[in-house]
This record gives C-alpha cells, structure tokens and sequence, in this order.
C-alpha cells in the first residue's frame, strides 16, 4: 500500500473513531451547548467535520499517489 494511502485511511478512521469511540467519555447533559445537550452537540460537530477531513485525506492521497504524468 502506498504512503497517501495509509495516511488517508488514517486521516479516514478519526471521525469514526471519535464518533464511536469517545461516546462514553461525552455522554453528558450538561453542559448545553446552543441549547443542546453536550453529547448531541458531540455527534453534530463531527458530523459537520467529517468531510472536512475526509476532503483532506482525499487531497492527501492524491498529493502523494500521482504518477510521472501527472507532476507539474
């Protein structure tokens, strides 16, 4: 596997990882957030940044994965 490859992946498995991994650790009511609950504020701000941060493991991937033809 290349080198963008891994990283992206890696960059991929955060937002999952947070989402179900740190659910335990936040599951609060308090304190309200925007008049949310913390814990649904959790999954909402995730959810937002997830294709932030799979837009970066794409732009990661391709930075590293071009071919000969494909460098300026």
């Amino acid at each position: 596997m290349r080198k963008g490859t891994k990283l992206a992946l890696l960059l991929g498995l955060i937002p999952f990882l947070v989402l179900v991994g740190a659910l335990p650790l936040v599951n609060r009511l308090y304190p309200v957030i925007l008049g949310l609950p913390f814990l649904l504020f959790w999954i909402l701000l995730w959810i937002a940044l997830t294709p932030l941060i799979l837009f970066g493991a794409y732009k990661v991937e391709q930075r590293f994965n071009r071919t000969d033809k494909e460098r300026p």
